[in-house]
């Protein structure tokens, strides 16, 4: 379903320089804006991706809006010269978030020591800059609390994306004043159902919305797409499936959403 919002959706993650998306890329997001998701925050994994979020939003100002960041998976890459291009890419006022930076156990595909040095690094840049901090944890939740504890006094704001765990997690991150991301996991028969009533713990002025497209296209769209590549378009779908979590008329989540995800990001 792609049903135009009654107001604009703000998607807070999609990973727009995904190849997947280079063939058809103004098309992704001319469809998406026809549906009602008016801006979008692409999220930087690595320096090279992060260039190329910041040169899309170029290519669509006041559109959209960028994170600069070294995601764990590509942690083992990062090199001495990594902060300084980062803290470069910080000086562009369309990069709103430092990240996507945390930890991943799930897969180790950078070895976890090496993992935690370059969280560390991140969260160090971001009190730097002054910006908030995009944030990802897999099966690592100790050690990502333990070091967002330690730095959490002198960030100024951070989300942790795509939220999927459970209650006791996300009370962790409350704890910590974390804003709270939440993606078509929510939407899974299989893995996501603990979501539909863990959203209803995370507080009005501390969710937003996103698709982590290409990745986790919603499972309950009807009619099933023919890809499996998500896409933002899809976001409606999954503001009306929190919005009937919560019991919420999908008019005032979708208000609530966009302005935390304005004041958030400082979006202009």
């Amino acid at each position: 379903m792609t049903d135009v919002m009654p107001s604009t959706l703000v998607d807070i993650g999609a990973n727009l320089t995904h190849d997947s998306f280079d063939a058809d890329r103004a098309e992704v997001i001319a469809r998406a804006q026809a549906a009602g998701v008016g801006r979008f925050v692409v999220t930087g994994s690595d320096a090279a991706h992060s260039r190329k979020a910041l040169e899309l939003c170029a290519a669509w100002p006041g559109t959209l809006y960028a994170t600069a960041g070294v995601h764990p998976h590509h942690a083992k890459e990062c090199t001495a010269g990594t902060r300084d291009e980062l803290r470069e890419l910080h000086r562009h006022k369309e990069v709103v978030a430092v990240g996507e930076c945390g930890l991943d156990y799930f897969r180790n595909f950078s070895p976890p020591e090496r993992q935690r040095e370059v969280f560390g690094m991140q969260l160090e840049l971001a009190a730097e800059c002054g910006k908030p901090v995009f944030l990802h944890q897999r099966d690592a939740h100790a050690d990502f609390m333990r070091i967002l504890t330690d730095h959490r006094p002198r960030l100024s704001r951070a989300v942790v994306h795509c939220f999927t765990g459970d209650a006791a997690e996300l009370e962790d991150y409350l704890a910590l004043d974390c804003h709270i991301g939440i993606t078509g996991w929510i939407c899974d028969e299989r893995r996501g159902l603990h979501l539909r009533e863990c959203v209803g713990l995370i507080p009005a002025g501390r969710l937003m919305l996103e698709t982590d497209a290409p990745y986790l296209i919603p499972r309950d769209l009807k009619p099933r797409p023919a890809s499996n590549r998500n896409e933002p378009m899809y976001l409606p779908h999954i503001a009306r499936v929190v919005a009937a979590c919560l019991g919420k008329d999908v008019a005032q989540l979708v208000a609530e959403t966009a302005r935390n995800s304005e004041a958030f990001f400082s979006l202009g």
